[in-house]
């Protein structure tokens, strides 16, 4: 079974977001903590697509 590319996007996204929304917080830069944050949430649902997706194909394929 393959896993849908949105599922790997979006968990890379989560990471990247998570990591500057906690340098955002470190140095105190507002902006780029809510960035991350943005960051993370759009990652979190790019992934839960993609789990959709991967459910889909996975119903579809033992038809």
């Amino acid at each position: 079974m393959t896993i849908d590319k949105d599922r790997v996007q979006g968990s890379l996204k989560q990471a990247g977001g998570a990591v500057k929304e906690n340098v955002g917080a470190a140095v105190g830069d507002k902006k780029m903590e809510a960035e991350g944050a943005a960051q993370r949430a759009e990652g979190k649902i790019q992934n839960a697509a993609g789990g959709v997706k991967d459910k889909a194909r996975e119903v579809l394929d033992k038809h």
